[in-house]
């Protein structure tokens, strides 16, 4: 098991307001975090499960759906039960093939958000299924249990279970077993960073790349950017203590938390896959987005870092139509091109 790091934030110094929210988007903000601070309230009256179950009503209520992922035929759109963990139940992958890319292609292994409460392998696949038609890539989706049914292990080893297969049969999929990058945006981001540690660790799998998306890093609430936002009384710093509770339980923000519950503590971030990883300037997982890009530079590796001026977490799903919102989803799809050219 990777050695745990210790906090790196253990002085606290004093910080200054939030950084302004970007013009185009302070609106939708507002309208956001108006939401966040509903479900705060149920989790401080009543407790995680109850706050839980607001927030998948809640997302129930007001998720689109998918759409036709086949992008007009662009890709072959199936589904697979494959093996879970030892002694855990079977894992579900949507799968995504380019039907024009000759074989074998690249693939994104992703893993959905939603503070690992919520959230399944639908969300957010109209976006991947875009990539994988412009970049000729497949594109498998994850579904894992949730917390707080579910806790730590339980969703990270969902994960590897369904990376592993995934690599294992990538030629039957069509797949370059050596091609293939695992993905993820919030706290899938933060499944996506602790798989890829796993697969470091075990020895077991070698892989291309991972892209960390606003990525949910560390429970313990001390960097810079989460002050802030508590500082400015702000729905995310509840939401986020819900989900790192709800996925850790006691354990939160104790010694004994796994880097593979949270990669932010693993002590060292050498043999890591080239990554990319980007955040809002106005959301609380800033700063320890930028320190895990700062560790992996300290460790000789590559990583390329975007921190959006003005954007609050998730802009860029919540308000693709905005400028930053156009600007943030083409970075990642540009480094995904360059990387798979290389």
């Amino acid at each position: 098991m990777s050695p745990v790091a210790s906090h790196a934030d253990s002085v606290r110094e004093p910080v200054g307001p939030l950084p302004p929210f970007d013009p185009g988007l302070a609106a939708v903000a507002a309208a956001y975090e108006e939401q966040l601070a509903g479900f705060v309230e149920v989790f401080r009256a009543d407790g995680v499960e109850a706050a839980v179950a607001a927030m998948r009503e809640g997302a129930a209520a007001s998720l689109e759906p998918a759409g036709d992922l086949t992008r007009n035929s662009a890709l072959a759109v199936s589904e697979r039960l494959v093996p879970g963990p030892p002694g855990a139940p079977d894992v579900e992958l949507l799968i995504c093939l380019p039907t024009s890319t000759p074989a074998p292609y690249g693939a994104v292994y992703r893993i959905h958000g939603g503070g690992m409460i919520g959230g399944d392998r639908y969300l957010n696949m109209p976006m991947y299924a875009g990539i994988a038609e412009e970049l000729g890539l497949a594109v498998i989706s994850v579904e894992y249990r949730l917390a707080p049914e579910h806790p730590h292990p339980a969703p990270v080893e969902d994960c590897y279970a369904g990376l592993a297969w995934t690599v294992k049969n990538a030629p039957e999929l069509g797949i370059d077993p050596d091609r293939i990058v695992v993905a993820g945006e919030s706290a899938g981001a933060n499944l996506a960073a602790a798989t890829v540690l796993l697969a470091r660790d075990r020895g077991e799998l070698a892989l291309f790349g991972q892209v960390l998306l606003g990525p949910m890093l560390d429970d313990r609430d001390g960097s810079c950017s989460a002050r802030q936002m508590a500082d400015a009384g702000l729905g995310d710093t509840g939401v986020i203590d819900l989900c790192w509770t709800a996925f850790l339980g006691t354990a939160r923000g104790g010694p004994e938390v796994s880097p593979y519950a949270v990669p932010a503590r693993a002590a060292e971030l050498s043999g890591l896959p080239p990554t990319f990883i980007d955040a809002g300037s106005a959301e609380i997982f800033r700063d320890e987005a930028v320190e895990y890009a700062r560790r992996i530079w300290r460790a000789g590796g590559s990583a390329e870092l975007h921190v959006w001026p003005g954007g609050f977490h998730s802009f860029n799903i919540i308000a693709p139509q905005a400028p930053l919102s156009r600007a943030a989803n083409r970075a990642p799809i540009a480094w995904l091109r360059r990387l798979f050219a290389a």
